[in-house]
């Protein structure tokens, strides 16, 4: 399923995860420039712990504190997690938070959710890492039916809960993107998300490996892709990989293009290195090219 032709893509950008150590002033301050430049949305990635992969130790700032504290310091710009795992906390306490992240936002809030993957962090603070997808499905029905302003009473073989209802209740319901490359995974929340992505070493970061896996995953969702990219030849920030080259900015307009063409709706810029020069000069670059 593509979007319709004459929508506009929507761009966002994706701030600082373990790239660096950034502190709170840095991030307000990139993501204020992002929403000044014209971006649709900015977004925080949500991970405990990364060890083990042959760099040194590092985590970012807990990504639902985050978002509240910018939920409160921007104006327009839609917030979301890329994306929260639902073995990070309890699902009915998921379904909370973000009710109450939308609700400071004044219904800016898109709640990307995904299983997890990171084993390391999951033995480090003592979360269960087998059957990923199995929780991911028990938790998935408990918050969707949560947000849908339904008084839940489950019990499966991971989650319980019983008569949990969102109080105070919510303005809206909260749209639901699902993080995933993973048919299975796609398959259960697709009835009930709004919004599927996909990171750019799942597809390639190119248009046509981005096409490929779209085709492959049935569902009446729209389609966002992470698309990293190097500003100025990029710092090394992140670790480049060779099956999914990072776009040069200079090129950015052209490639966003193609991915409209293979049926995005959102392209969110992983950019490389990720601070407020780089944002400001993405914006311009895309500005002359007539995009956002």
């Amino acid at each position: 399923m593509s979007h319709r032709s004459d929508e506009r893509l929507r761009v966002g950008v994706q701030l600082p995860e373990v790239e660096r150590e950034v502190r709170w002033p840095e991030l307000l301050a990139i993501a204020r420039t992002a929403e000044e430049a014209g971006f649709d949305s900015i977004w925080v990635g949500d991970h405990l712990l990364y060890r083990g992969d042959g760099r040194e130790e590092r985590g970012p700032w807990d990504a639902w504190t985050l978002l509240a504290a910018l939920a409160a310091s921007t104006e327009r710009v839609e917030l979301g997690p890329l994306v929260a795992s639902t073995a990070f906390h309890p699902p009915g306490l998921l379904a909370r938070m973000a009710a109450g992240v939308d609700e400071v936002s004044g219904g800016r809030f898109r709640l990307g959710l995904g299983t997890g993957w990171n084993d390391a962090e999951f033995e480090a603070f003592g979360l269960p890492a087998d059957r990923k997808v199995a929780r991911f499905e028990e938790a998935f029905t408990i918050v969707s039916r949560l947000l849908a302003g339904e008084r839940v009473t489950f019990e499966g073989r991971f989650h319980r809960v019983e008569g949990a209802v969102l109080l105070p209740p919510p303005a809206r319901r909260v749209p639901l993107m699902i993080g995933s490359a993973g048919p299975r995974v796609v398959g259960i929340a697709a009835p009930h998300v709004e919004w599927w992505n996909c990171w750019y070493t799942q597809y390639g970061n190119d248009a046509s490996g981005f096409a490929e896996l779209s085709a492959r995953l049935a569902g009446p969702f729209r389609r966002s892709a992470c698309v990293l990219v190097a500003v100025e030849g990029g710092a090394g920030e992140r670790q480049h990989e060779d099956d999914a080259p990072p776009v040069d900015a200079t090129r950015l307009g052209e490639h966003l293009a193609k991915l409209a063409a293979a049926g995005a709706a959102e392209a969110i810029l992983v950019l490389d290195p990720v601070d407020e020069a780089s944002v400001a000069t993405v914006a311009r670059i895309l500005g002359r090219a007539g995009v956002g």
